[in-house]
C-alpha cells in the first residue's frame, strides 16, 4: 500500500510516485540504434490497416421498375465499398440526399431517378461539394438477363479502363476523374479481395459513355464479359452535389419525351401520305376518261387475220341432258312405287 501523509486539517492524501527512469534512456545506445532498426524494418514490412476514404451510397427513387432495381443490385454487388438505402419519394428535392449520405457517412453517392416509369436518369455526386453529373441511362442489361460464360470473385477490386477520347475534352476528363473515385474500390477495404480478376471498361461512342464488365482470364490474358452494360448519355454537369451552376450541357442530348414525340410524328406522317394517295386515286377514278384521236401509224405492223368461212347450222342443236333433273325424277319415281307397294301389304 502506497505510504500517506496526513494532512493538517485531518485528511489523508496519496503521496505522489516518483517517476521512473526513461527503459529507453537505461539502454546503451548502440543496442537503442540496433531497436530503431528493427521497428522500422517492422514498419517496412507490416500492412497497413484498412484505409477507406470512398464509400459510395447508392439507391433510387420511387417508381422504378425491375431492371432498375436488379441493376441496382448489380452495381452494389460489384462494389463492395457501396452502402444502401431506402428509395427516396420523388417529392422530396435532390439536396436531401446531400444530407442522407451525411447520415450514412458516404462522399460519393449513384442514385437512380425514375420519371414516367419508362425513364431512367443517373445522378452522379461527389458529396457536399460536388461536382455532379446527370445522365440519361439507355439499353440495360442487366447480370440475370444476359446470363454471360465470365465470372469474378465477389469483392475483388477491378481494373478501369478508359476511351483514350476521355483525355481529348475537358468535360469528359472531369467525367474520368469522378468515374475513378466512384468505381474504383479503395485499397484495404474491409470488404474487397485482394484479387484482380475483372475489368470495368467506358468507351465514348455516338456521343454516349458505354459501360461494360470482362473477366480477365487468368491463361492468356483474355476477356469475356461478365455484365451488367448499360449506356449513359450525358445530360449536363453542375458544379455542386446535385444542383449548383452549370458547367457542361450536351449540345447532342435529345429528351425522352422529344424523341417519343419525333416518332410520333413520322408515323402520322406516313399515315397522312397513304391517305393522300387514296384521295388521289378516288378523283382520278371520278374524272372523265380522255379520248385521244385516233393514230394512223399505230395500225402500220398489224397484219390482217385470215377470214373463216360463216358456217349456218341448218340443224336445230339437241338440248343438254339435265343428269341432276334427272336423276330427282328416277327417285321420286322409285319412291311412288314403294309406297304403292308398302299400302297393298298393309290391306
Amino acid at each position: 500500500m502506497a505510504a500517506t501523509k496526513r494532512k493538517r486539517r485531518g485528511g489523508f492524501a496519496v503521496q505522489a510516485k516518483k517517476p521512473k527512469r526513461n527503459e529507453i534512456d537505461a539502454e546503451p545506445p548502440a543496442k537503442r540504434h540496433a531497436t530503431a532498426e528493427e521497428v522500422e524494418e517492422e514498419e517496412r514490412d507490416r500492412i497497413p490497416g484498412p484505409v477507406c476514404k470512398e464509400r459510395i451510397l447508392i439507391f433510387s427513387s420511387r417508381g422504378i421498375n425491375f431492371r432498375t432495381r436488379h441493376l441496382m443490385q448489380d452495381l452494389r454487388m460489384l462494389m463492395p465499398h457501396s452502402k444502401a438505402d431506402t428509395k427516396m419519394d420523388r417529392k422530396d428535392k435532390l439536396f436531401v440526399i446531400n444530407e442522407v449520405c451525411e447520415m450514412k457517412n458516404c462522399n460519393k453517392c449513384i442514385y437512380f431517378e425514375a420519371k414516367k416509369k419508362q425513364d431512367l436518369y443517373m445522378w452522379l455526386s461527389n458529396s457536399p461539394h460536388g461536382p455532379s453529373a446527370k445522365f440519361l441511362v439507355q439499353n440495360i442489361h442487366t447480370l440475370a438477363e444476359l446470363k454471360m460464360t465470365g465470372n469474378c470473385l465477389k469483392g475483388s477490386r477491378p481494373l478501369l479502363s478508359f476511351d483514350p477520347a476521355f483525355d481529348e475534352l475537358p468535360h469528359y476528363a472531369l467525367l474520368k476523374e469522378l468515374l475513378i473515385q466512384i468505381f474504383s474500390t479503395p485499397r484495404y477495404h474491409p470488404k474487397s479481395q485482394p484479387f484482380v480478376d475483372h475489368v470495368f471498361t467506358f468507351t465514348i461512342l455516338d456521343n454516349r459513355i458505354w459501360f461494360r464488365n470482362f473477366q480477365i482470364i487468368e491463361e492468356d490474358a483474355a476477356l469475356v464479359e461478365i455484365g451488367p452494360r448499360f449506356v449513359l448519355n450525358l445530360i449536363k454537369i453542375f458544379q455542386g452535389s446535385f444542383g449548383g451552376p452549370t458547367l457542361y450541357e450536351n449540345p447532342h442530348y435529345q429528351s425522352p419525351n422529344m424523341h417519343r414525340r419525333v416518332i410520333r410524328s413520322i408515323t402520322a406522317a406516313k399515315y397522312r401520305e397513304k391517305q393522300q394517295v387514296k384521295d388521289v386515286q378516288k378523283l382520278r377514278k371520278k374524272e372523265p376518261k380522255t379520248l385521244l384521236p385516233h393514230d394512223p401509224t399505230a395500225d402500220v405492223f398489224v397484219t390482217p387475220a385470215e377470214e373463216k368461212p360463216i358456217e349456218i347450222q341448218w340443224v336445230k342443236p339437241e338440248p343438254k341432258v339435265d343428269l341432276k333433273a334427272r336423276k330427282k325424277r328416277i327417285y321420286k319415281r322409285q319412291r311412288k312405287m314403294k309406297q304403292r307397294m308398302d299400302s297393298g301389304k298393309t290391306k
